[in-house]
């Protein structure tokens, strides 16, 4: 079964005792991060917007990708 991120990192830490917590995080916390950014763009898909001007009659469509909103609300 898939496991997100944060479950990974949950079931490590009920499973461990704290020195091995922080060893195997600290050793995993970029591949866990990276998981989560691709959990995430999976999960909001590529979705159809539709925008129009209110200063004109013109109304146009356009694809926000998961990337998008992942780089828009989590990339610092």
């Amino acid at each position: 079964m898939k496991q997100t991120a944060m479950q990974e990192a949950n079931e490590m830490f009920l499973n461990s005792r704290s020195d091995e917590f922080y060893g195997w995080f600290w050793n995993n916390k970029d591949r866990l991060l990276e998981l989560e950014k691709e959990q995430i763009v999976e999960a909001h898909g590529d979705k159809q917007k539709t925008k129009s001007d209110p200063d004109s009659i013109v109304t146009y469509g356009y694809t926000f990708t998961g990337e998008n909103y992942y780089d828009k609300n989590f990339k610092k």
